[in-house]
């Protein structure tokens, strides 16, 4: 298992493979991250040889780059179904994900969640077997050290995520600040998942259990693709 971050085009080769499963008439979820911005890339670049698609984006990141892409957008009031997700993580064990390092993981949920195929696209630094990273929480401004409290009292580390170009906290997109909490090897990820959706001020949780229908793992020569039924 590497432990640092994989290169370019190993999250270049996931994000086109992942690609490569639009279709002319589809809405495709555009996830937020480096991994996922190369999928973005592709579908831009597909779009311009003249692929049909509207994109859906989980951030103001991703909204950007596909912007930028040239890939139309709409919005989930706008569509009757999300036809594939395509979104990056910071950690994959089995079809378990931790995901937020971008802060953008209530929304990404959202889109990924009603997707009838969400697919994940990272580089293999990212495939681990079990969970361990902090679990980042979007939680209510007014609620953060009620929050900070429940999450000690549930035996979590939590830390308040501050910003590296202001000063202050990060801020998502959504206005809600991101506490990441520690929990050491995560050996149940559904139960910690569901208790963490039950404390008072959590927005959301960075875990994403059982959701994936299918990942790309890219290396520096090849994609693996694993499918789940």
């Amino acid at each position: 298992m590497k432990t640092q971050g994989g290169s370019s085009d190993a999250k270049r080769r996931a994000g086109e493979s992942a690609a490569n499963l639009v279709v002319d008439g589809m809405v495709v979820g555009l996830g937020t991250g480096s991994t996922a911005a190369h999928a973005i890339d592709a579908l831009g670049e597909a779009v311009d040889a003249g692929l049909d698609v509207r994109g859906i984006a989980t951030s103001y990141q991703s909204r950007r780059r596909a912007l930028e892409a040239g890939i139309p957008l709409t919005t989930l009031d706008a569509v009757d179904r999300v036809d594939v997700a395509i979104d990056g993580a910071d950690q994959v064990a089995d079809r378990h994900l931790l995901k937020g390092g971008g802060a953008a993981h209530a929304r990404e949920k959202v889109v990924d969640g009603v997707a009838d195929r969400f697919v994940v696209v990272v580089d293999s630094s990212k495939t681990v077997e079990t969970l361990s990273r902090p679990v980042p929480l979007a939680v209510l401004p007014d609620a953060e050290p009620v929050v900070e409290r429940a999450v000690e009292d549930v035996g979590g580390d939590p830390e308040l995520r501050t910003a590296t170009a202001k000063d202050g906290p990060v801020v998502t997109d959504d206005g809600n600040l991101v506490l990441d909490c520690s929990f050491g090897p995560i050996e149940d990820p559904a139960g910690l998942a569901s208790t963490l959706s039950s404390l008072p001020g959590v927005v959301e949780h960075g875990l994403f259990v059982g959701m994936v229908d299918e990942i790309h793992v890219g290396t520096d020569g090849d994609v693996t693709v694993e499918r789940f039924d």
